[in-house]
């Protein structure tokens, strides 16, 4: 959340920070030519010096601060501000691009930005250069000043708009479309644009010569039907708009009388149109107005949320959309707001373009949210997004800070579901889509996660695969009983899907790692149970030492005996039969048994409360054990029934 945080600073103090940025750079005092003394001269050179001096060590030390701290969105607007003040255009430019590779860019920003490279830069290299910039700052937030002024610069330095070439004019036209459909519903300002519109169609009407009547004749429809169709949209200069429809037909010899009453003379469909609009625009007026007035940002926050209740009434995607986009351009890092559109928009629109900008631009304001990220992965996979993007995303996100564990297992869950749709579905392997991509992403999680990617493995027949994860995961630490379980795991594995020599090797390695493991939970036990503990297990042992042990008989034997006695028995025949070594099958049985001495536990209990023979001692705790190895030793005896309840004294 540190992140959002330094957003939403940013983000409030922008207001301020805006009001400064299209003042005129600080020039330098004139010489007052009175005032020729020698001293006056070195004292403003040595104040400028030593401005020079404070200047450069502020830069330095922003190009410090973002170093260390490449997020850091106050270090990248004063050092952006520092830089145009000081002029230099290249810098400035690095810094600006810096910035707009992490954040969004304010409106303001890219006007200032756009400003500055058309006010140094010329030729057609330098006009697309500009436009460039013009449509990356257009697809930020909405701003219809930032439309406005994309509108009059093309009209401006476009070579073939201002010469009134068919693409020129073609180009143009398309432009402004393009503004209307984001820009022109908005109720207090879009009337902007299709003003600008009206006065590029009105102009290159002019450019027509009188003998091309057919060519006027058009282009005269054209303007009016540019009219009909802003008479038709709620917005604020209805009225005025109205006023100067009348008299643009009264120029046009037109039989509309200019003085006459507002809508007589008027065709049928243009008035029933403008009254649709006018009640719309009365329905929305007091709305508007409240979002006006308020100055506090929760409460305007809160009058955007019901204007928004008010427009999903009427359900008009279009103006429920540029609300939308109003509210986060007035509420960038509002996760409500983001999360509330990008959910609408999935609903309306579903595998649309504008579905996948929106989520990649939420993301850009919101990283901090994981379920945007979800949802921005599952966007992707409903539009067909190609691996490579649903790939570049995920990583991005796998960038971000989030506040719960579980936005990280979410969006982990949803790239490895992707995953496997995806390939399920295909029958011709794309690039770079593989299982070995989702286990590649099962690297990142433990314990659990690993249980399945095992289970994959050996489900799709990777049994070399499989072996080489338990083999990398075996020696390290999970929580709870999860490394147990992985030892455990790995030898039942090599009995079911491995040689003999593959079942020794995992043996061989999983012994030690268990007797380790064994020894570091009795200490951690040792801990937990305290000196009372302590005190009772002496006064036990004392008792047991004082009693003499049974004569045995096969019948009369523990129950964790006599199991243990058979499975001795059974290895030794195999061995035999087989020729093996007889030190190689003991060590092969004891960790077998050490794998499996909780089913033997079990198996313990369940006989102890099914038999009904006497035995001739009652301490049922005692267990003789014989056939041992000449390497064994006391320890792993304690070892071996350290969990049924630990050996208190060994006797020989």
């Amino acid at each position: 959340m540190a992140d959002s945080e330094t957003l939403v600073a940013a983000q409030t103090s922008g207001g301020e920070e805006d009001a400064n940025r299209n003042e005129d750079q600080p020039m330098p005092d004139a010489q007052n030519p009175s005032d020729g003394s020698d001293s006056e001269s070195d004292s403003d050179s040595d104040s400028d010096s030593e401005d020079e001096a404070q200047v450069k060590e502020q830069i330095e030390a922003l190009e410090t601060a973002l170093y260390n701290n490449p997020s850091d969105y106050d270090s990248h607007v004063q050092y952006i501000k520092i830089l145009r003040k000081q002029g230099d255009l290249e810098k400035l430019r690095q810094a600006r691009e810096a910035m707009s590779s992490l954040f969004p860019l304010t409106p303001d920003m890219w006007q200032e930005w756009t400003k500055d490279e058309t006010t140094v830069s010329s030729g057609l290299e330098a006009f697309h250069a500009v436009e460039r910039l013009y449509e990356r700052g257009v697809s930020d937030y909405l701003s219809v000043a930032l439309w406005c002024a994309y509108l009059n610069f093309v009209q401006e330095y476009d070579p073939s708009v201002r010469e009134c070439s068919a693409a020129g004019i073609s180009k143009a036209r398309n432009l402004f479309e393009r503004a209307l459909t984001a820009a022109g519903l908005h109720v207090t300002e879009g009337c902007r644009i299709w003003e600008l519109y009206r006065e590029f169609e009105q102009a290159l009407f002019l450019t027509f010569v009188e003998t091309d009547s057919g060519a006027k004749e058009k282009q005269t429809q054209r303007i009016r039907n540019l009219f009909h169709r802003q008479l038709s949209v709620p917005l604020a200069d209805l009225k005025s708009t109205l006023l100067a429809y009348k008299a643009w037909e009264a120029d046009h010899e037109s039989s509309i009388d200019v003085n006459s009453e507002e809508l007589e003379g008027l065709p049928s469909h243009v008035v029933s149109a403008y009254q649709k609009a006018l009640e719309m625009l009365n329905a929305r007026s007091h709305l508007e107005e409240q979002i006006s007035k308020k100055d506090v940002d929760s409460e305007k926050l809160e009058e955007f949320m019901t204007y928004l209740k008010f427009e999903h009434s009427f359900g008009d995607p279009a103006r429920i959309q540029i609300l939308y986009e109003r509210a986060i351009a007035e509420f960038p890092v509002s996760s409500e707001l983001w999360l509330e559109y990008t959910k609408y928009l999935d609903k309306t629109f579903k595998t649309a373009r504008i579905v996948r900008d929106a989520y990649y631009r939420a993301t850009r304001n919101c990283p901090w949210v994981g379920e945007l990220w979800v949802r921005y992965l599952l966007s992707l996979e409903r539009s067909h997004g190609s691996e490579e993007e649903l790939s570049t995303v995920f990583e991005k996100s796998l960038l971000c800070t989030f506040s719960s564990f579980d936005e990280y297992l979410n969006i982990f869950l949803t790239r490895v579901d992707g995953l496997r749709r995806r390939i399920s579905a295909s029958t011709q392997v794309e690039d770079g889509l593989s299982y070995a991509a989702i286990r590649d992403i099962f690297q990142w999680v433990y314990a659990g996660s690993l249980a399945r990617l095992y289970s994959m493995e050996i489900e799709m027949d990777h049994i070399n695969e499989a072996r080489s994860l338990y083999k990398r995961c075996y020696s390290k630490r999970f929580p709870g009983t999860g490394s147990e379980d992985i030892c455990q795991s790995w030898v039942r594995f090599e009995r079911e899907y491995g040689s003999l020599e593959d079942f020794d090797i995992a043996v061989h390695k999983v012994t030690p790692r268990l007797q380790e493991l064994q020894f570091i939970r009795l200490q951690q036990e040792s801990k937990d149970t305290g000196p009372a503990t302590n005190e009772r297990e002496s006064s036990r042992k004392t008792t047991r030492e004082k009693r003499k042990p049974p004569s045995s008989s096969t019948h009369e034997q523990s129950p964790a005996k006599r199991s243990k006695n058979m499975a001795q028995d059974l290895k030794k025949t195999k061995e035999n039969d087989k020729g093996q070594p007889r030190h190689s099958a003991e060590a092969s049985e004891a960790a077998a048994l050490d794998v499996n001495k909780a089913e033997s536990a079990g198996l313990q209990e369940s006989k102890d409360k099914s038999s009904k023979r006497s035995v001739p001692f009652n301490d049922q705790c005692t267990a003789f054990v014989s056939n041992l190895s000449l390497q064994a030793s006391d320890d792993d005896l304690r070892n071996f029934f350290a969990d049924v309840g630990g050996v208190v004294a060994v006797r020989n």
